[in-house]
């Protein structure tokens, strides 16, 4: 199984939402990864994790059924929220992947949703704090989502201008790394140029089988100690703090203007600053 859409995490009241940096969270938008009742199994399980590592490049189901699987999410999402979601990307960025961007694009423009993650971390292979295997899966990815913009731009996907997230996961997320992942993204853009970028996070409390997953439990990151490590470092006011310092600020994905490369300007939306009292 391997969700296009959006899943519930496990209960964290107290977690920020993982959202674009440049500014106020992303507001009242979807849980990300809401999958409908038992979800079809688009890609083979490996190590006992969904579509985990090298098993997301082959064994894909038929457009059809992608297709169907991405429609039930969404409609499952309408019926709890009443309403489309603001943003959509998949579990394991399957989303990006040859034979499905397509499809998630042309369901996203046919609802109306007008977010998704285009996950290129500029950088992204030199980061030797990485595992071999973690670094080419990130390297992988970011192939597969500069192939994806076409697809996506023809059917009005957005995005934010930058992306960062796949050098700072789970265990590798400090405040360094995410300084730094930042500073890389926004290497050569012209000093005063308003910049939206989005910081990709798992924060949360590990899951405790069998609680959780998508009808066949949680996986291994669920219940990893890892999300809560995230939890804490962004949380931590040293974060907050050296954000705030470099400039950055939250939005809201409906604040934003600009998507398409060299298409418009980011909305001048009201924004609050990023240091704020931690919610813990």
């Amino acid at each position: 199984m391997l969700p296009l859409a959006l899943r519930p995490q496990a209960p964290n009241p107290h977690g920020p939402p993982r959202q674009p940096i440049r500014g106020p969270p992303r507001g009242p938008g979807p849980p990300r990864r809401l999958v409908a009742a038992r979800p079809r199994r688009l890609l083979p399980r490996q190590d006992g994790i969904p579509g985990g590592g090298g098993g997301r490049r082959g064994g894909l189901a038929p457009g059809a059924e992608v297709r169907g699987e991405l429609e039930a999410q969404l409609s499952r999402f309408r019926e709890l929220l009443g309403r489309d979601p603001t943003h959509v990307d998949g579990h394991q960025h399957v989303h990006v992947l040859p034979g499905v961007c397509q499809v998630f694009a042309e369901a996203l423009q046919a609802c109306g949703v007008r977010f998704t993650r285009l996950p290129m971390e500029r950088g992204v292979g030199g980061c030797t704090w990485l595992e071999a295997p973690a670094r080419a899966f990130a390297c992988s990815v970011e192939q597969d989502a500069r192939a994806a913009m076409g697809p996506f731009a023809r059917h009005g996907l957005r995005w934010t201008d930058v992306f960062v997230g796949l050098s700072t996961c789970g265990r590798h997320m400090s405040t360094h790394h995410v300084s730094g992942a930042l500073a890389r993204a926004l290497e050569g853009i012209p000093t005063g140029r308003a910049v939206t970028a989005e910081l990709m996070a798992h924060p949360g409390y590990p899951s405790v089988p069998p609680a959780g997953g998508s009808g066949e439990g949680p996986d291994a990151f669920s219940c990893s100690w890892e999300r809560l490590h995230e939890l804490r470092v962004l949380t931590a006011p040293v974060l907050w703090a050296q954000l705030a310092q470099d400039g950055v600020q939250l939005c809201a994905l409906h604040e934003l203007d600009s998507k398409r490369p060299g298409e418009g300007t980011p909305s001048e939306a009201t924004l609050e600053t990023f240091l704020e009292p931690s919610p813990l």
